[in-house]
């Protein structure tokens, strides 16, 4: 049987950048992808450990040559959560699946829009809507109604924080200035940081993980090589004291244990990014998807890995995604007989039920 942990990142006053294809130094991300805090987590664990064990742990983990591995654990991507009523009680942000609740109403015109912007729905409303009861034509439809016209809403979507997923945290635009190593001629700048909330109200990260059976005792080493990233900090501008966190292993509470052990759900929604080099048609049948492009710069030399198309958070299929790791491994890098570059595509995923 699979072990399960919570494990929540707090950053304090630490800003954070994490950046996305596309988006450019001025922008962040509020969050780190699955595919992200994977190879951020394997290297620090090869400087930790050294070549052989971080070779001997990737060995455990399917990839194209290697599909029927089962994988020592699976991580989510990771989401924002927010503690409130002085630390009393804990928000926890879940990706809304890209299938509709059950109940779900067939005319929704006067609160799609709203409804379409919760990217995010908090642990209670999320359970409800996707192992529960289901939609609430009557409340919930009103309350969304009511927020769409007016901005405001009271009842149960509210009571749970379903519209302040944007106070855990604020985004901002720091200048700074590049010098030319040459000329010394100066350029200005910006980029963007996240800061997460750390006064009244504090909110950090989370992400879930699961151990395999045979990989329970991998989790003492996994804990000290994510203490050590969270000195050294995930993300962009970790020269400048961006991305670092403290680290909280938490066993599951007992609401989560009842969404990770739920048994009737007929569809299977991402908490992760997903790849796999053998996806059918089939596979793909009645499942609700969206796809993300994950790329960047290798850490240790000044190329690009390739660029690899994943499922992103959210995405519902009828079977459980399993996933592998996609070797980006760019060709002048394998010119040079250096070690192979992989991104995670294990996918985590959870069942839920869902509108036909």
């Amino acid at each position: 049987m699979s072990v399960w942990k919570l494990v929540k990142l707090n950053f304090g006053r630490s800003p954070a950048h994490f950046g996305e294809v596309g988006i450019g130094m001025e922008e962040t991300s509020d969050r780190v992808r699955s595919d992200a805090l994977f190879s951020a987590w394997v290297s620090i664990y090869a400087r930790l450990f050294g070549k052989e064990a971080v070779e001997e742990l990737l060995q455990q983990f399917p990839t194209k040559c290697k599909p029927e591995i089962v994988p020592s654990f699976r991580i989510s991507s990771t989401f924002v959560y927010r503690e409130v009523d002085g630390g009393d009680r804990t928000i926890y942000y879940l990706p809304r699946p890209l299938k509709f609740p059950t109940n779900y109403p067939d005319d929704d015109l006067t609160f799609f829009k709203t409804y379409k912007k919760l990217n995010c729905l908090p642990l209670e409303v999320w359970q409800r809507w996707y192992q529960g009861t289901g939609f609430d034509q009557k409340a919930d439809t009103q309350e969304l109604e009511n927020h769409s016209k007016v901005g405001e809403a009271n009842g149960n979507l509210n009571k749970f924080g379903t519209f302040d997923y944007k106070k855990a945290f604020k985004i901002d635009k720091v200048p700074k200035i590049a010098v030319d190593r040459v000329t010394r001629a100066t350029n200005l700048y910006h980029t963007g940081f996240v800061q997460f909330a750390w006064e009244k109200d504090k909110a950090g990260l989370y992400f879930l993980l699961e151990l395999s059976p045979e990989s329970e005792k991998l989790a003492d080493n996994l804990q000290a090589a994510l203490e050590l990233l969270g000195e050294e900090g995930i993300g962009g501008e970790r020269s400048s004291g961006a991305g670092r966190f403290e680290a909280h292993w938490l066993d599951l509470p007992e609401i989560w244990q009842q969404i990770v052990n739920f048994k009737d759900g007929k569809y299977h929604t991402l908490f992760s990014l997903f790849w796999d080099s053998s996806i059918t048609e089939n596979f793909l049948k009645n499942a609700s998807y969206e796809i993300q492009e994950r790329g960047g710069w290798i850490a240790e030399s000044q190329l690009r890995r390739k660029m690899v198309r994943m499922f992103s958070e959210g995405s519902v299929f009828m079977s459980p995604p399993q996933g592998m790791l996609a070797d980006v491994t760019p060709h002048e890098f394998e010119k040079l007989k250096k070690h192979k570059i992989y991104r995670s595509g294990i996918s985590l995923s959870l069942p839920i039920k869902a509108k036909e």
